[in-house]
């Protein structure tokens, strides 16, 4: 099964044309997204560490503990973002 999603070139909207540049998506599959994203998680644990006491005596430690899920989340993200450009080559690779 070929998997074909012609986009239209332009796009009329009242009396306005608009032109559709014909550039590819940067990361299909969002394994450098969820990279990015669990990296700044990561760098947001590490920079807010020094800060612990202050933030316990402000009673904001939930900040500390945030950061360290979305590093968590980030890792089970990657796993499956993997996974899934995995499939998507294995399903190519068949057609």
């Amino acid at each position: 099964m070929e998997l074909r999603d012609e986009q239209p070139m332009q796009h009329e909207i009242g009396n306005r044309t608009y032109l559709i540049a014909p550039v590819e998506p940067l990361d299909v599959d969002g394994v450098r997204t969820v990279q990015v994203g669990t990296a700044l998680f990561l760098l947001g644990f590490i920079g807010l560490l020094p800060f612990y006491g202050r933030l316990e005596d402000a009673g904001r430690t939930w900040l500390l503990w945030m950061c360290l899920t979305g590093v968590g989340l980030g890792l089970l993200g990657m796993e499956y973002c993997k996974r899934r450009r995995r499939f998507r080559a294995e399903r190519a690779g068949d057609a």
